[in-house]
C-alpha cells in the first residue's frame, strides 16, 4: 500500500505543516508513506505526471482557498486515468461542508475534517487490513474513523468526530521530517482562538489548547540549533496569554542564534508596558509582528466580532515602530460590513500613519462555515463562486469600488511594501495634501491609465515610472529619488540606472 501526502503550497519558500504531522504519527507503523510537496506554480502536466509515474495506491492532499481548485483538476485527472486509485481530502477548504463536496465531485473517495493526526492513522489501519486481504474497506471498518466522510453504496456518510487529542501528544513533525535551509519552517505552539472575528474559521472554536511550555521551549531550541531562517507560528492569537508569551520571547531572546527570525500573529491591544520593554531587548530581526488591525471603523468592528476601539491597538504599533527592532506587518481587509470606500479611505490613512514596515490590504473571503458567510445576504455580501471566494460588492461598497481598492493594493505592495522609496513617498504624500489613501489612488489612476500595469515591472522601472508621476504633478523628485537609489541599490546598480536614463515604456 504506498501512500502519499500532498499539497500544492502558493510559493517554494512556504511548507505544510499539517502533512507533517500525519506523516509523524504513521511513520513507524507504515514505511511505504510519502511527503511530496509542490506550488501553484508548477506546470499541472509535470505534477501529474509526477503522480502517475510513481504509482501510489492512496494519495491524499491538503487543501486551501489557494490550491483547491487546481487540486480539484488534478486529482479528478488522476482518478479518469487510474479509476482504481482512492483519494483522500483534508484542510479547511473541504472540512466547512465536506458531504456537498463529495456529492459535487464523484472522483473523491474519502474526505477527513477536524483535527486529523488520529482519523488519518485509524484510516491507514483500515486500508493496511484490507490491502491484506485484497478487498475495499468494510462499512464497519470505515465506521470506526473518526472525522471520517466516505461514500457506500452510492450514499455519503460523515462520522462523528473524536475528543480532541491532548496537544503534548502529538509528535513533534521535525523529529523525523528534516527542516529545509531555503524553506521557511511553519510551528504551532497552541490550536484554537480565544476570538470570534465572524470572518475567520477559527470563530467556530473558540478555545484555545496550548503546548506546554517546556515542550515548546525544547523544540523552539531544535530550531535554534538548526539555525533555520524563519520559524513561522501558525498560532492564531500568540499573545493571548501575556505571560505566557513573555516567556517565550525572553526564552528566544537568551538564546538567539543570531541568524534565525520568528514571525508571530499577534494582538495588538493585549501587548502592555512589561512585554514592550522586555522587547526592547531583542537583536534586530529576531523578531517579526503581524498585527490584524482590519477595520478603524467601530460599526464595522462590532459587525466582526472585535473590539470597537481601535486605538489601544494604534498606539502600541506606534510604540513598537518607535523600537525599531521588529519588522511589523499590519493588515486592513475591504469589503467588510457598515464600511464605505469613504470609511475604508479613513480607516486607511490611520493605518498608514503608523509607519509599518508593511501594510497589507486585504479584501474579504467569505468562507463556509464562517458567521459571516451566514450573514452574507443581510449585508448584501456578492462574491466569487470559486476559490478564494473574494468579496465583488456589498451594499456599502460598490463592485467598481472594490476594483479601485485592488489598484490601491498594487500601489502599496509595489512603492511601500517592498521597500526602496521611503524618502520619496514621504514628499509626494505630504504635498498631494490628501492624506495617504488619496495619494495612493491618485498615483493608481495615473498607472493604469498608462498602461503600466499590463506586464511584471523590475525594481527600476518603478522609479522611472513615480517620477513620471511626479512631473505631471509639477514635483521636483530627482535628489529624493537619488537618496532613495542610493539606499538600495549598490554603486554599480545606480550606475547601471543612470545610464539607461528615466524614460519607460508601458
Amino acid at each position: 500500500m504506498k501512500i502519499l501526502l500532498t499539497t500544492l503550497n502558493s510559493k517554494y519558500v512556504h511548507s505544510n505543516l499539517a502533512l507533517k504531522y500525519l506523516y509523524t504519527v504513521v511513520a513507524g507503523e507504515y514505511s511505504d508513506v510519502e511527503v511530496r510537496e509542490f506550488t501553484i506554480n508548477h506546470e499541472p502536466t509535470y505534477i501529474y505526471t509526477e503522480l502517475m509515474r510513481a504509482n501510489y495506491d492512496i494519495v491524499c492532499f491538503s487543501c486551501y482557498i489557494w490550491n483547491i481548485e487546481q487540486i480539484k483538476d488534478l486529482a479528478c485527472n488522476l482518478k479518469k486515468a487510474r479509476p482504481e486509485l482512492k483519494i483522500v481530502l483534508g484542510g479547511p477548504e473541504v472540512s466547512g461542508d465536506g458531504p456537498t463536496f463529495m456529492l459535487e465531485n464523484p472522483w473523491v473517495d474519502y474526505v477527513l475534517y477536524g483535527e486529523g493526526e488520529y482519523s488519518f492513522f485509524r484510516l491507514c489501519q483500515v486500508f493496511q487490513m484490507a490491502g491484506e486481504e485484497e478487498r475495499t474497506p468494510s462499512e464497519e471498518e470505515l465506521m470506526s474513523v473518526p472525522g471520517l466522510i466516505y461514500r457506500h453504496e452510492g450514499t455519503v456518510y460523515v462520522n462523528g468526530q473524536m475528543n480532541e487529542m491532548d496537544f503534548n501528544l502529538i509528535p513533534f513533525p521535525y523529529s523525523v521530517l528534516d527542516c529545509k535551509p531555503d524553506q521557511v519552517v511553519y510551528y504551532e505552539s497552541t490550536r484554537g482562538c480565544p476570538f470570534g472575528c465572524t470572518y475567520c474559521l477559527s470563530a467556530m472554536d473558540r478555545r484555545v489548547r496550548p503546548k506546554s511550555i517546556d515542550v515548546v521551549k525544547s523544540e523552539l531550541g531544535y530550531f535554534l540549533y538548526k539555525k533555520v531562517m524563519q520559524v513561522k507560528f501558525i498560532d492564531r492569537t500568540f499573545n493571548y496569554d501575556r505571560e505566557r508569551a513573555r516567556e517565550l520571547f525572553r526564552y528566544l531572546m537568551e538564546n538567539d542564534n543570531g541568524v534565525t527570525n520568528f514571525h508571530f500573529e499577534i494582538c495588538g491591544d493585549l501587548l502592555d508596558k512589561e512585554t514592550l520593554d522586555l522587547l526592547k531587548g531583542a537583536r534586530k530581526g529576531l523578531f517579526q509582528f503581524e498585527i490584524g488591525i482590519q477595520s478603524a471603523n467601530p460599526p464595522t468592528l462590532e459587525a466582526v466580532g472585535r473590539k470597537e476601539n481601535v486605538y489601544p491597538i494604534l498606539y502600541n504599533v506606534e510604540q513598537l515602530m518607535k523600537m525599531g527592532n521588529i519588522h511589523i506587518h499590519v493588515d486592513l481587509i475591504a469589503g467588510l460590513p457598515y464600511e464605505t470606500y469613504e470609511l475604508f479611505g479613513r480607516s486607511f490613512n490611520k493605518v498608514y500613519a503608523l509607519g509599518a514596515d508593511a501594510l497589507q490590504l486585504g479584501f474579504l473571503k467569505v468562507l463556509a462555515g464562517t458567521p459571516i458567510y451566514d450573514e452574507r445576504e443581510r449585508h448584501g455580501i456578492v462574491y466569487r463562486d470559486r476559490a478564494p471566494y473574494e468579496v465583488i460588492s456589498t451594499d456599502y461598497m460598490t463592485a467598481e469600488e472594490l476594483a479601485k481598492l485592488h489598484m490601491i493594493e498594487n500601489m502599496v505592495e509595489i512603492y511601500h511594501n517592498r521597500g526602496g522609496f521611503k524618502t520619496v513617498l514621504g514628499y509626494m504624500i505630504a504635498n498631494h495634501g490628501e492624506g495617504p489613501f488619496g495619494f495612493f489612488e491618485a498615483l493608481a489612476t495615473y498607472y493604469y491609465e498608462q498602461d503600466f500595469q499590463h506586464r511584471n515591472r523590475k525594481k527600476e522601472d518603478q522609479y522611472r515610472i513615480l517620477r513620471k508621476f511626479a512631473c505631471a504633478k509639477g514635483w521636483d523628485v530627482d535628489a529624493l529619488l537619488g537618496e532613495d537609489l542610493a539606499d538600495f541599490f549598490n554603486e554599480d546598480e545606480q550606475k547601471r540606472f543612470y545610464r539607461k536614463g528615466w524614460e519607460v515604456t508601458p
